[in-house]
């Protein structure tokens, strides 16, 4: 790729991103999310929505907040990635 293609992919900061995080549907894995997310960010800062499976067994949760740089998603994403809890995040 060059400098063209790697600055029209660039995000610009701050902007709205929606964080997914999926995991089994549990009292403990709600509050482990939002506690990551406590840790990066205000509480008034984000806004949760979930989503069961039909199943009931998994839970979905879709953080969405002002994203202020790539550092932050980068460390947020990261201990969602380092958490037993967490299945899957998109």
């Amino acid at each position: 790729m060059n400098d063209t293609n790697n600055k029209e992919l660039s995000m610009q900061f701050p902007c709205v991103f929606p964080v997914k995080v999926m995991g089994l549907n549990s009292e403990a894995f709600s509050s482990a999310i939002l506690s990551i997310f406590h840790k990066h960010l205000k509480p008034d800062e984000i806004s949760c929505s979930e989503q069961r499976s039909r199943s009931n067994t998994y839970l979905s949760l879709t953080v969405t907040f002002t994203a202020q740089s790539k550092a932050q998603l980068d460390a947020i994403y990261q201990d969602l990635k380092d958490h037993e809890l967490v299945l899957m995040t998109l």
